[in-house]
């Protein structure tokens, strides 16, 4: 049927382009889409990250991942850092192979199970704490939201994936 359409010699009628009152499309515009200003929030605020990061030889996401490590008062395995970061295995594995190969961190197999992976930082890793830390207050000072707005956005957004992670299957 689409092949059918596609392939059709008749002229194409276009509806008219939604207007502001158009009722029962007015969700369609891309200023009621979530997904878009959530998206462009994302890019926006990680291009501040990515400038402050690369004098540090680090990309956003090995900032998430030292963050990760930092906080943890235990040792930590492959699979607490996936899940912590909401990431599969197909992207943290080759991220932290990479922050390996730059002695940020270093993999070790638990000796009682092979199958578990632990992930420890270096000396090199724990030294890029105070420079990171001045990063991230560099980010903030450069988003036009005050620190309650900061707080009250970060806050529904963590209330919105906790309650959709909790709908669907776990990562792997």
């Amino acid at each position: 049927m689409i092949d059918e359409i596609a392939l059709s010699d008749a002229p194409v009628t276009k509806p008219r382009p939604l207007a502001a009152g158009d009722c029962g499309y007015q969700e369609l515009h891309l200023d009621n889409q979530l997904c878009l200003a959530i998206q462009i929030a994302d890019s926006l605020v990680t291009k501040v990250y990515r400038g402050l990061l690369e004098p540090l030889g680090l990309t956003h996401p090995q900032y998430l991942v030292l963050i990760a490590l930092w906080e943890r008062t235990e040792r930590c395995s492959m699979g607490d850092l996936r899940r912590g970061l909401c990431m599969d295995t197909g992207a943290v594995t080759p991220l932290v192979k990479r922050m390996e190969a730059a002695g940020l961190l270093r993999r070790s197999r638990d000796s009682a199970d092979e199958r578990r992976v632990w992930v420890d930082l270096t000396e090199a890793g724990w030294a890029l704490r105070d420079r990171v830390l001045e990063v991230r207050r560099n980010v903030v000072a450069r988003l036009p939201l005050s620190d309650v707005e900061i707080a009250t956005l970060r806050s529904s957004l963590q209330s919105l994936n906790a309650a959709m992670l909790a709908d669907s299957p776990p990562l792997r």
